[in-house]
């Protein structure tokens, strides 16, 4: 029987978080900051909360490193290289390819697969979840959830898996930081340019919250963005109050953009604070 009540999925962004995955989804590694803090706000609520990882960094930081360690003799700056490197490339190497050759953007949505599945054992089939998604991860949840939405749109709402969590129709919220989406829609006709829809269509009324995404972006922060601007369907989404941008100082005062200030939401106030409510709030 499932032993807590609901379910957070953490997924981090572009970056090196090591090569080496971790045993279990469960187990807390690049979240452990914000897990502590989080957990420390909801107090006695703890115990009825289940804290998943979606953890993808190993999928290509061997080859990246790999790579590096070739042309080190050759190049300079090996410390900004390899930031570079680790951003750059994982941004390029997430998307799908026309010839099938490159399964990046599967593996990493396998991974997605795997945590969801494990988190149904902590909260059940029905389970209530909220995603919480540093940097490039905003954009895997955005289009896992995309994918599962398209796949119900052309088969009259049958879903990809056997239950509704597994099929992302208890999402109650997404909470993204440091996001950057718009990077990745200048392809498109900005009239093409569409956000997912409202993703917890299984919940009942009383666990579905106007506002459901939130977007936390630190304005010292080249790698995070507002979303409302990306399309006028996104500025719909916002003027409804469905997605709000919210604005923050990430960590401390930076007079000019280092990697430090893409990385201090997972232990700033600004962020974890509003984590904290939105999960009081889904315990009500």
């Amino acid at each position: 029987m499932p032993d807590k009540k609901i379910g957070v999925v953490v997924v981090h962004g572009i970056g090196s978080q090591g090569d080496k995955r971790p045993d279990t989804s469960g187990e807390i590694t690049f979240s452990r900051e914000m897990h502590k803090r989080v957990m420390k706000g909801l107090g006695p609520q703890t115990a009825d909360v289940a804290w998943r990882e979606v953890f993808w960094s190993d999928v290509l930081q061997g080859r990246q490193d790999a790579y590096l360690k070739k042309i080190k003799r050759k190049t300079g700056w090996d410390t900004v290289r390899k930031f570079v490197m680790s951003n750059l490339s994982d941004a390029a190497s997430y998307q799908l390819t026309p010839d099938g050759l490159d399964r990046t953007y599967q593996d990493i949505h396998q991974r997605v697969e795997d945590t969801i599945r494990d988190m149904e054992a902590d909260i059940g089939p029905d389970g209530q979840i909220v995603i919480l998604a540093h940097s490039l991860g905003g954009h895997i949840m955005s289009n896992y959830i995309y994918d599962q939405q398209a796949h119900m749109r052309r088969n009259d709402g049958q879903g990809m898996h056997g239950s509704a969590l597994q099929n992302m129709t208890t999402v109650s919220g997404l909470i993204t930081f440091g996001c950057n989406i718009p990077v990745f829609v200048f392809s498109y006709p900005e009239e093409d340019v569409t956000p997912i829809d409202f993703p917890g269509t299984a919940l009942p009324d009383a666990k579905r919250f106007k506002t459901w995404w939130y977007n936390f972006y630190d304005k010292q922060d080249i790698l995070g963005y507002p979303m409302a601007d990306t399309s006028p369907a996104y500025g719909d989404l916002s003027k409804a109050k469905k997605l709000r941008d919210v604005s923050i100082n990430a960590g401390s005062t930076f007079s000019a953009w280092n990697p430090l200030s893409h990385n201090a939401y997972w232990r700033d106030s600004d962020v974890i604070d509003p984590i904290v409510r939105f999960i009081q709030n889904m315990l009500r």
